[in-house]
């Protein structure tokens, strides 16, 4: 036998005999993701009973792995909100729907968990927004993925790297679209990650990483990671804004975030900084964006959201070549097989009466 044989035939023996890749346990998500449980037991809440029956949109293995991991407990798969609705009637919980019909059929529901970490569409309806069903969500779930993706954006716009890919199909090797003043270095710039949760800390980390000034704000005090510069208020904004060579929007979509980055904002911004929105389009006026773009308020912008969505194809801002944008997909390629791991804790947690993680407080909106 050739000795490239043998290295071959040692490979694959060695491959049969290592272990597969394990699970992570929930200590280990909650650690890593940093989940925190809600204020309140289910127990003491007003309509919680002794689960029968949860309601679960199917995927992900999740139908089966509850249904084996609590035998005492009758789980229905579904795959569609309608379906959901119409198996919610005697349903104690709701995983993966969340709408009208779904709260308005569902009279014993007390806890309804989403799969996405932006909650608004949910708390519009009326049961969620008044607490009488209990919202939890996977926040922070993505933020590793999202970080990522604003730090690609961020070093795509700084090094000017849009005209080069547009102009990729052509064959042109042409080094003027973005040389000279247009081509900047990251290293000693300043961030401002302007809503400080689960997806800006990741933002942060991994500004910090590239050797950048990180400035952040947040709406409920001025706690931060060590390598967070300085933590404001939502009421300072303008201010770091004025400091800041780019900003990332991290913030959850709430009546106070809808039209935040507006004229006013882009007016107040450092000159030529960059701006990137891996959080919601509608906390951006798209045309006061488009305006800021123009006149040269604003150097580039990375946007995996908009406003409207998906952005209409003869829209200007597809045409410019100091923008980059994504359709809204920011977080695939996280790490979806933790999820289930949540939701079993949750279910877990639910099943004792005990307080659930991941729980969106309506007042606020995330």
């Amino acid at each position: 036998m050739t000795r490239r044989l043998l290295i071959l035939a040692g490979l694959l023996l060695l491959a049969g005999t290592l272990p597969a890749v394990a699970e992570p346990t929930i200590d280990e998500v909650i650690d890593d993701a940093g989940l925190t449980e809600g204020p309140m037991a289910m127990r003491d809440r007003d309509n919680w009973q002794a689960p029968r029956k949860i309601v679960v949109r199917d995927g992900y293995g999740i139908v089966e792995r509850l249904t084996a991991a609590f035998p005492e407990l009758e789980v229905v798969g579904v795959r569609s909100a309608a379906e959901a609705a119409g198996a919610a009637a005697d349903a104690d919980a709701i995983i993966g729907f969340c709408n009208d019909d779904i709260a308005t059929r569902g009279k014993r529901l007390s806890w309804i968990q989403i799969f996405s970490s932006g909650a608004e569409g949910c708390l519009e309806v009326d049961a969620v927004h008044n607490d009488k069903i209990l919202l939890t969500n996977m926040q922070k779930m993505a933020s590793p993925v999202i970080g990522e993706h604003a730090v690609a954006m961020m070093m795509s716009l700084a090094r000017g790297l849009v005209p080069y890919a547009k102009a990729m199909p052509e064959g042109q090797w042409d080094r003027q679209p973005a040389s000279g003043d247009a081509m900047r270095s990251l290293s000693g710039k300043t961030v401002l990650v302007v809503g400080l949760g689960g997806i800006g800390t990741a933002v942060a980390r991994r500004a910090d990483g590239l050797g950048m000034r990180v400035l952040a704000t947040r709406n409920s005090s001025r706690e931060g990671p060590a390598f967070v510069d300085y933590v404001g208020l939502s009421g300072e904004l303008f201010e770091l804004a004025a400091q800041a060579d780019v900003v990332v929007n991290a913030l959850p979509l709430t009546p106070a975030t809808t039209n935040l980055f507006d004229e006013a904002f882009f007016d107040a911004v450092k000159p030529g900084a960059l701006f990137v929105n891996v959080a919601r389009g509608a906390s951006v006026d798209t045309d006061d964006l488009v305006a800021a773009l123009e006149d040269g308020r604003l150097a580039g912008a990375g946007l995996d959201v908009t406003e409207p969505e998906p952005l209409p194809s003869d829209h200007g801002l597809w045409r410019m070549d100091n923008v980059i944008i994504t359709p809204h997909v920011a977080g695939a390629g996280s790490e979806r097989d933790h999820y289930p791991v949540v939701f079993e804790e949750n279910v877990r947690r639910f099943i004792a009466g005990d307080a659930l993680l991941n729980v969106v407080d309506p007042a606020r909106g995330y």
